[in-house]
C-alpha cells in the first residue's frame, strides 16, 4: 500500500499540470486491490478545501469525485464508512465536509454530540451550538 498526498490526488483529478498530472496519473492508474492506494481522512477534507477554494468546484463534482474515490477498490480510504455518512450529510445539507466528517468521526467514537461555536455547523452538521 502506498499513501497518497493531497496534491496528487489533486492531479490526478484535475489534469491541469503536464508533469505531475501525468505522474499522479501514472501512480494511480497501476494501483490494484492487492497493492492499492490510501487516502486518510485529511486528505479528504484538504481536498475538498483545494477543489473549492483553488479549482471553484461546485458541490456536486466535489461529491462526485468523492464518491469515486471512496469506492474504488483500488484506493483504501481511513475509516471509509465514516466518510461515505460524512459525504452523505455534506451531500444533503449546506454544511462543509469538514464539519460533517468532524461531527461522523466523534459520533463513530462513542460522542454522544459535538459541540461547536459555529452556528451553521450546528445547523447543518448536526453538532450541537456552544452557547
Amino acid at each position: 500500500m502506498i499513501g497518497l498526498d493531497t496534491n496528487v490526488v489533486v492531479r490526478y483529478f484535475a489534469q491541469d499540470h503536464e508533469l505531475q498530472s501525468a505522474r499522479a496519473s501514472a501512480l494511480i492508474d497501476a494501483l490494484t486491490s492487492e497493492e492499492p492506494g490510501f487516502i486518510s481522512t485529511v486528505t479528504l477534507v484538504e481536498m475538498v478545501w483545494v477543489m473549492q477554494g483553488a479549482y471553484k468546484a461546485t458541490k456536486s463534482e466535489i461529491v462526485r469525485i468523492l464518491q469515486q474515490l471512496l469506492q474504488t477498490r483500488e484506493i483504501v480510504v481511513q475509516d471509509v464508512e465514516v466518510a461515505l455518512q460524512a459525504l452523505s450529510r455534506f451531500a444533503a445539507s449546506k454544511a462543509g465536509f469538514a464539519d460533517c466528517l468532524i461531527e461522523r468521526i466523534g459520533h463513530r467514537h462513542g460522542c454522544e454530540e459535538t459541540v461547536t461555536f459555529d452556528g451553521d455547523a450546528a445547523k447543518t452538521a448536526g453538532m450541537r451550538r456552544l452557547a
